[in-house]
């Protein structure tokens, strides 16, 4: 029943985009047709649509099955004066219904030798008059697109407001100081979430997509002037940002996202509400509902946003946090504890054909890729969940990255597996094969060994980092344990001497590290790694003695893993952006706002031309 709604709702989609583009065609062709006839031009054909008309309208003849030119061609040969009583100008709507046009004597686009001397022909009119008839249907459009903002605004219209909501970590935005900070005493730098945009580049902003577009269409090294209000500081921050292409969308951003409120998004279908629920339910959020309000942390935090959360896990110091939730329209609450866990590097890992994949790891230690959540398909070939890969076709203790990548190479092929099954004594290997689809999915969940071994798979040897550039001049690094581990299925067991069972618990011990480097100014910082072999399988209780090896980072490796904090399987995703009615005061106030979202429109699609012939946004980014 839930595929019938969703393919009714798409048809539906489709049907209104069918019928805007018409509208926006039906308008444009409106003009040409009003500025040809002010002109003196004889319009033969105003026509919706492209192909055979299915219906037509001719003054003096009235409606016709189909086209009316023929009968009216007839009619003009056999009773010249008769015929001077019917309009010239068929009215057509015909089968195609993308596009339309306006068909004048001596202009038609389908035939460029239909030339005519006629007194009211489109070669006799004079050529500014012509010039107005070319650009009339552009003017009606952009009269009609004014009248339209005028009646949103009137209406009203729901948006995400201009309010700063996340801030990556190393982007231009956390990282840039404002001009005035000495004038008003603010020593931290970078926008901070809650922060309200009043102005960017002069111009009050309407929302939050203002920013996004002011952002994407700068130039090139051009900065982007914003001006903030920020609780608790008089007067306006200014700052002067320098957006970077993002390596994930490759458009100039600079690395915020829109405010979040603290209420949990509410799913469109059944389908969606049980998706919503399942996932609750692995984050240890079973009691909670979708659509419920997170209103406190800890018993003792009042909660303003979603964003509270985000900053709650991240000073959680790996300890769980309790949330309570309220359901607004009956009054009942919910509490749950949420589990938070140490959080990895998350960078990209370049592809051969130019695109990039995330990549989780700590100084380049990785953990290996296991089964989170199988779903029946994959259970009737074999994988449980928590199967940890031995072997995935022919990779050897995967990461995420060299899993994914494998069984894609094998996609509509049987794959051989060999995963790590059980726990302490009753673990043991598991081998069979499995069938891959055609898509490249096997049918599960895919999760990672960080929480519950120091297991490795093989480093890569060249990362990017992830963050928008982030100010950073050296994109493309190599991490600090590449060419240190040499054999995929290494097992970390100490760092420094300090025993780690967790690659989690290795993050904390580098973490520390870093942090102790970084404050005495240390150039590099070095860590000895004690590392047990892979197992053998004939032998897998066979004890052998660990190696050591030495691995350096250098000043960015350490600020990397000092600014790593805490992460959990929850946070600011689960809430439904913060959004507001965007709505005049008054007719004035709606043409206003009409007009400048017009202005804003244009400017925006001139600007779309000019930064694709300069690089910064592609042919991609339009569709």
């Amino acid at each position: 029943m839930d595929s019938v709604i969703e393919l009714l709702g798409k048809l539906g989609d489709l049907l209104l985009v069918v019928l805007g583009f018409s509208l926006i065609v039906f308008l444009h062709e409106l003009g040409h047709f009003v500025a040809a006839r002010w002109a003196g031009i004889r319009v033969l054909a105003f026509a919706l649509g492209f192909g055979p008309a299915i219906v037509s309208f001719r003054k003096g003849m009235g409606w016709r099955r189909g086209s009316s030119e023929q009968e009216y061609i007839q009619r003009l040969r056999s009773s010249p004066v008769q015929a001077a009583a019917i309009s010239p100008t068929e009215y057509r709507l015909n089968g195609l219904p993308f596009g339309g046009y306006v068909r004048m004597l001596g202009q038609d686009d389908l035939d460029p030798t239909a030339v005519s001397a006629a007194s009211d022909s489109y070669q006799s009119c004079s050529v500014w008059k012509r010039m107005v008839v070319i650009s009339a249907g552009v003017v009606m459009n952009i009269i009609s697109a004014a009248i339209m903002f005028i009646m949103v605004f009137m209406i009203g219209l729901k948006t995400e407001p201009a309010k700063i909501g996340d801030v990556q970590p190393g982007s231009p935005a956390a990282t840039s100081v404002a001009v005035n900070a000495d004038l008003v005493g603010v020593h931290d730098a970078g926008l901070k979430p809650g922060d309200i945009v009043r102005f960017i580049n002069g111009r009050a902003p309407h929302s939050f997509n203002d920013l996004v577009l002011a952002t994407a269409m700068a130039s090139r090294d051009e900065t982007v002037s914003i001006h903030v209000e920020r609780s608790g500081v008089k007067d306006l921050l200014a700052f002067e940002i320098t957006p970077r292409q993002s390596t994930i969308t490759r458009l100039l951003d600079i690395g915020v996202g829109p405010a979040l409120s603290a209420t949990l998004g509410t799913p469109r279908n059944a389908r969606e509400e049980a998706e919503a629920k399942k996932n609750l339910a692995r984050m240890g959020l079973s009691a909670v509902t979708p659509g419920m309000t997170l209103v406190e942390i800890n018993a003792r935090t009042k909660v303003s946003s979603g964003h509270d959360l985000d900053d709650a896990i991240r000073s959680s110091g790996g300890k769980p946090i309790t949330l309570t939730f309220r359901d607004e329209a009956s009054g009942k609450t919910a509490t749950a504890t949420l589990k938070t866990t140490a959080e990895l590097q998350m960078d990209l890992l370049p592809r051969p054909d130019g695109s990039v994949a995330p990549y989780r790891h700590v100084a380049g230690l990785t953990p290996v890729m296991k089964v989170e959540k199988a779903q029946d398909g994959a259970l009737k070939q074999g994988l449980k969940d928590g199967d940890i890969f031995v072997r995935l076709g022919a990779i050897e203790y995967p990461s995420v990255a060299q899993g994914r990548a494998e069984i894609r190479r094998n996609s509509g092929k049987a794959m051989p597996v060999v995963v790590l099954r059980g726990q302490g004594d009753a673990q043991h290997e598991a081998a069979f094969d499995v069938q891959v689809g055609s898509d490249g999915t096997i049918g599960f969940e895919v999760g990672e060994t960080d929480d519950e071994n120091a297991l490795l798979a093989l480093p890569v040897e060249t990362l990017q980092h992830a963050v928008a550039i982030g100010g950073r001049d050296d994109v493309t690094f190599r991490p600090a344990a590449a060419g240190v581990i040499t054999q995929a299925g290494s097992r970390l067991v100490a760092i420094n001497d300090n025993p780690v069972r967790t690659l989690s618990e290795a993050r904390d011990v580098l973490r520390s590290i870093a942090i102790s480097a970084l404050a005495e100014t240390q150039p590099i910082a070095r860590a000895v790694l004690s590392v047990e072999p892979p197992r053998i399988a004939a032998d897998p209780g066979a004890v052998r003695p660990p190696m050591r090896a030495e691995i350096s980072l250098d000043q960015q490796a350490m600020r990397d893993l000092a600014s790593l904090t805490w992460t959990a399987s929850a946070g600011s995703w689960m809430f439904k952006p913060e959004e507001f009615t965007l709505q005049a005061s008054g007719p004035l106030s709606a043409i206003h706002l009409g007009i400048d979202e017009t202005k804003r429109v244009m400017t925006t699609t001139y600007l779309t031309f000019a930064r694709l012939f300069e690089g910064t946004v592609k042919v991609e980014h339009l569709k």
